[in-house]
This record gives structure tokens, C-alpha cells and sequence, in this order.
């Protein structure tokens, strides 16, 4: 019997990884749903991955901490088996704003989780990967990157700009262990992020600035992240994947 595929998805409860969930389980995946703190919202999305057939656990946990992450990745292996595909999704911006008036502490939270929790996510999967025999990991970056965000939140576009060029280099390096690594770098799209970032109209204000005259929506994402984890993607690597109304 042919394995089915584990893959572990951080900031699973919510936003692009709550459709990224959904997605890869009707797409034959079984699930390790890593989230910060809202026990409900995730057990919520476990119980849509499971009504489409899947096998999911949850697991909280803050990716930024090397414990944590060691236990999520732990979990997966001794609950559903050996970890063929890693989202790392969790994700930060801190309260919007110019740079000049940032707390230092939302600065260090922002680079922790962003850059930082990617690369102990990434750290651990490759090894397990290269263990196993290979696998594929998506990183999700943002048009920030390469936009700059200035006046919103510069010191989250830089860490962003820092995980595109993890990808880059991190696909070089374990292409020879038959393990792909991507990025999807979403545009604005329709999460919960903006409220709490302090301004949960900015996509509707936005929608001006796209040339496709709408901001996203998660499942939309989660299309681009499903097929850069399928088989189709299997020549992908080190791509960019920009999912972002032309912005």
C-alpha cells in the first residue's frame, strides 16, 4: 500500500494555513496542525481535515522556540509517521507602523517567528528528510519582500526578503537529498492578520493598489502551497511563487 503523504503546517489554526489544512487533506495528505494558541480555532480545522478523510493531530507550540518545534516534529513522526512536507506558515507582523516608532521587542518577535522559527522548522526537516528519503517544504513568504512595506511594517518585509533567500539557498543545498524547497509570497489577501495588526479594513483599502481589483483569498494560496507539494511541482524548486492579484 502506497504511503500517504505527512506534512506539517505551522499556524495551522487560521488564515492561509487553516485553507492549506483543508486543501492538502482533500488532496490525500494527513496533517500535523502546528498552532500558537487558540486550542478551539485549531480544533476546529483538525475536525474539517478529518471529515475529508485525513488523519490530523494538532500541536501547540511557538515556532520561534527550539523545544517546541523538536516536540511538533516529534509528534508527527511517532503519531502519523514519517514527515514527507513541511508548511511553514506561522507568521507575525507586529503592530503597523513606520520604523521610527517600533518597539524593539515587536522588532525581536517579528525576526523570531518569521526568520528565525522558519529556520528551525526547515533545520529539523531536512534532516528527518534526508533521512527518509526526501520530501518538500514551502515557506511562506510575502509580497513585502520585494515591496518594502514602508509606513506598515518595513521589519517584516525584511524578514520575508530573508525567507526568499532561505529558499533559495536551502533549495541548492538540499537538492542532492531530493528535497525541494519553494515559497509562496501571498499579496494582501482576507485573514484575521489585519485586525490584528490594528486595521481590519486595509484589504477592502487595498483593492485600489491590485491590478486584479481585489485582495485574495486564503484558498487561493492554498492551491499554489497544494501544488508545490504535489508530484506536478516535482522539477520545482527554489521558486518564488508570487500569489498576489499582480501586485
Amino acid at each position: 500500500m502506497e504511503h500517504r503523504p505527512v506534512t506539517v503546517v505551522t499556524g495551522g489554526s487560521r488564515g492561509i494555513g487553516a485553507a492549506a489544512c483543508v486543501r492538502l487533506a482533500a488532496e490525500g495528505h494527513d496533517l500535523v496542525l502546528g498552532y500558537a494558541r487558540d486550542e478551539e480555532a485549531a480544533e476546529a480545522v483538525a475536525e474539517r481535515v478529518r471529515a475529508a478523510g485525513a488523519r490530523c493531530v494538532a500541536v501547540r507550540g511557538d515556532t520561534s522556540r527550539e523545544q517546541d518545534v523538536e516536540r511538533l516534529f516529534d509528534v508527527a513522526g511517532a503519531e502519523l509517521g514519517p514527515v514527507t512536507g513541511l508548511v511553514n506558515n506561522a507568521g507575525v507582523t507586529g503592530p503597523l507602523g513606520r520604523l521610527a516608532e517600533a518597539r524593539t521587542e515587536d522588532l525581536r518577535r517579528v525576526v523570531e517567528v518569521n526568520l528565525l522559527g522558519y529556520l528551525l522548522c526547515c533545520r529539523r526537516a531536512a534532516r528527518d528528510m534526508a533521512r527518509t528519503g526526501g520530501g518538500a517544504i514551502v515557506n511562506v513568504s510575502s509580497a513585502a519582500a520585494t515591496l518594502g512595506s514602508p509606513g506598515e511594517y518595513v521589519h517584516y518585509a525584511a524578514a520575508k526578503a530573508a525567507v526568499d533567500a532561505l529558499t533559495t539557498g536551502l533549495s541548492k543545498e538540499l537538492g542532492p537529498d531530493r528535497i525541494r524547497v519553494n515559497c509562496v509570497a501571498p499579496g494582501v489577501i482576507e485573514t484575521d492578520m489585519h485586525a490584528a495588526m490594528g486595521d481590519p479594513d486595509r484589504p477592502a483599502r487595498a483593492a485600489a493598489t491590485i491590478p486584479l481589483g481585489r485582495p485574495g483569498q486564503p484558498e487561493e494560496v492554498a492551491g499554489a502551497i497544494a501544488w508545490l507539494l504535489s508530484q506536478d511541482a516535482s522539477y520545482t524548486t527554489g521558486a518564488v511563487l508570487r500569489v498576489s492579484g499582480g501586485r
